[in-house]
């Protein structure tokens, strides 16, 4: 099986990759989607693991899950959501009852008359010192606070936000690294095809040395068969070394041990392309993309904490108790108590509530805008989405197209050139055309894999069709 073979995938994994840029300068059409920078945490990822001596098979499947457990991106993610989930249970407690004990000795003198008993020149205006023992429980229950409640609300969506960011990034992580390992498995495949060319070259040349020792051509035709190799010789270097980086850029992506040594496998599960309408991706990335639906709990987050704000001057009635024993000693204490009912009313709070409902209706307004923004961005990428699915699935037809014919023209050339009624300038310009045509079908497949990922991605199925695909897969 020849490199461009093993690469052109049967049509699969592709449809869930997230994001990458241009495989080659003679693409026609500019490939879909940025690559991740390198200071984004979904590039990176926590190494784990002891290295082994010998190089491990890591296949996709193992890649992706591997991914998930120590890709930094998602660890961060996972860490907003427990943040969330703290800050929900910091406003729940301003409605929870709040409980505490105290327990209490003391020695004491006290002035009567500071305490408003002056009991005349016959009583002591002092006494003491005496003991006094104190175990009491307090307890606080507030019975209505309209700000409370809704800052609970506003945590309650922020809470459902973050999940589903979340979700949102196990989906990049996904998405990258099926990505990474597909744009790695093209780069083997461009340095096999590479190397292929280079031995092709070499043969070409070795023909010509022998043609020019029988004395059928000039020896400008060795000449030019020797710069071809040389080409070919730095092409396949180049080809080999970028090979390598993509193969280390998975590797940083899920976390494999620092220096270890692996092997791909192109066993990528195949899976039939989806028969969906425009009208159909629409109304299925508006329900399920998981960025669109954590933008919607971010407006209703803030639409809380708006009516939070809103509510701050209005009472706020709460009550408060308190049991124990009290006395001169422990064996002496007699039990008492206190219920006190209170209503709490704002009347100047110096401008505090003011300032809050202008910055809460300001951050209303910011999550609007965003909501509607990525609105409109998801009708964008569903559209962009079907236009390079059209127009990658016709350029990967003419690249194969293109390929079979310079292979072609490169076998008709070399018999006339063994024939002597050419010159190896048509050799060398056939090998220079099924160089060229190897490196666009290849970036066509890869283009081709990429709409389909972004159409995935665009209607928010990525991780679902994924995980069907992979089901039953894992090691």
């Amino acid at each position: 099986m020849t490199a461009i073979h093993r690469f052109i995938l049967p049509a699969a994994l592709a449809a869930w990759l997230v994001a990458a840029g241009p495989a080659s300068a003679q693409s026609t059409i500019a490939l879909p989607g940025p690559q991740l920078p390198r200071t984004s945490p979904f590039a990176g990822g926590i190494p784990s693991g002891t290295v082994t001596p010998e190089p491990i098979t890591l296949t996709v499947v193992q890649a992706i899950l591997r991914s998930l457990d120590h890709n930094l991106g998602l660890l961060l993610a996972e860490q907003d959501t427990a943040f969330a989930k703290a800050d929900k249970w910091t406003a729940m407690s301003r409605l929870l009852p709040s409980v505490s004990g105290a327990l209490s000795e003391s020695r004491r003198k006290t002035n009567l008359e500071a305490f408003g008993f002056p009991l005349g020149p016959d009583f002591p205006r002092v006494v003491g010192p005496f003991n006094v023992f104190d175990a009491r429980v307090f307890a606080s229950q507030p019975i209505f606070d309209l700000d409370a409640l809704n800052e609970n609300r506003a945590a309650a969506h922020r809470i459902a936000a973050s999940e589903h960011t979340y979700r949102h990034a196990r989906s990049i992580v996904m998405l990258a690294t099926a990505n990474v390992y597909l744009q790695s498995l093209a780069g083997q495949a461009r340095a096999e095809a590479a190397k292929a060319q280079l031995a092709s070259a070499q043969a070409i040349h070795q023909q010509a040395l022998d043609l020019r020792q029988g004395g059928l051509i000039a020896g400008i035709d060795v000449v030019r068969a020797e710069v071809q190799v040389s080409i070919d010789r730095q092409r396949a270097t180049a080809t080999a070394n970028d090979a390598e980086k993509s193969k280390l850029q998975l590797a940083r992506i899920i976390g494999l041990p620092i220096g270890q040594a692996f092997t791909l496998v192109d066993d990528i599960p195949s899976a039939p392309d989806r028969a969906l309408t425009l009208e159909d991706a629409l109304k299925e990335a508006y329900i399920k993309r998981e960025d669109f639906l954590a933008a919607e709990e971010e407006v209703r987050a803030a639409e809380s904490r708006r009516d939070a704000a809103a509510a701050a001057h209005l009472p706020s009635v709460r009550v408060t108790a308190d049991y124990g024993a009290i006395g001169l000693s422990a064996a002496t204490s007699l039990p008492t108590f206190n219920v006190t009912g209170a209503v709490d009313v704002p009347i100047w709070d110096g401008g505090k509530r003011k300032g809050r409902v202008a910055s809460a209706d300001a951050d209303l307004r910011d999550r609007k805008a965003r909501l509607e923004d990525l609105r409109a961005t998801v009708y964008y990428d569903v559209r962009s989405a079907f236009l390079d699915l059209q127009a990658t699935r016709e350029q990967l037809e003419a690249a194969t197209r293109g390929r079979a014919l310079a292979d072609q023209q490169l076998s008709q050339s070399r018999d006339r050139f063994a024939a002597g009624v050419a010159t190896n300038i048509e050799v060398v310009q056939a090998q220079q055309a099924v160089a060229l045509a190897t490196e666009q079908a290849i970036s066509a497949r890869y283009g081709y894999d990429v709409a389909k990922a972004l159409l995935a991605q665009s209607n928010g199925s990525a991780e679902e069709a994924l995980m069907n695909l992979l089901k039953g897969s894992r090691p």
